[in-house]
């Protein structure tokens, strides 16, 4: 038996069956207790494939150019942390690597994994485990902070440079509120129980 506490009078009622697109409301005080998202599987599946899109072009196009004194230098996602690492600042280099790359890649890659084979009714081994590793590596998915970083970054070198935003600056503007999109659609209760009837 679930329990569920209610945000509003501190009521502890067991969990009530919700339809998809429906809400449970509390007996006491009549607040909402939760939400059930409509179609959940369904628009996660579509925003994570968008994701996945504007993260390879992300990583693979030019994110910015710079233009001084006749030489022309592009920067990628991922030259900025080999750059950081080949000045021997390690622990810098990690960290924009596991932010930036690495965790943004690993959530994408395993909401596919988890979320995809429940669309098409197809059972994949590992899905539990995978499920809960997207809630691990979601905090570590910091591109919004990297991004306000370059921002920054670009005001103090336009004086300097002539500074050509690329094709993958773009793309990854976009796949901050693509994924923050997938967050909010992503109704983990429905996913939960879809991998627990293709087990």
């Amino acid at each position: 038996m679930a329990l569920v506490g209610c945000h509003e009078c501190d009521a502890v009622v067991e969990e009530p069956e919700v339809p998809d697109g429906g809400a449970a409301v509390c007996p006491r005080c009549g607040a909402t207790l939760f939400r059930r998202q409509r179609q959940t599987v369904e628009y996660t599946l579509a925003l994570t494939l968008s994701a996945a899109i504007l993260f390879v072009v992300a990583n693979v196009y030019p994110f910015l150019s710079f233009e001084m004194q006749g030489q022309v230098t592009q920067t990628t996602l991922g030259s900025g942390a080999a750059a950081l690492w080949t000045q021997q600042r390690y622990a810098v280099s990690a960290l924009v690597f596991l932010t930036t790359i690495l965790a943004p890649a690993l959530q994408i890659g395993l909401l596919l994994y988890v979320v995809a084979p429940i669309h098409l009714r197809l059972r994949v081994p590992g899905a539990v485990t995978a499920f809960r590793w997207v809630e691990t590596f979601r905090p570590w998915s910091m591109m919004e902070v990297f991004l306000i970083g370059i921002m920054v970054a670009l005001v103090k070198l336009a004086d300097m440079a002539e500074i050509v935003p690329g094709i993958a600056l773009w793309a990854f503007a976009l796949l901050i509120p693509v994924l923050a999109g997938t967050s909010a659609f992503l109704d983990p209760e429905i996913v939960w129980r879809e991998i627990g009837k293709l087990e």
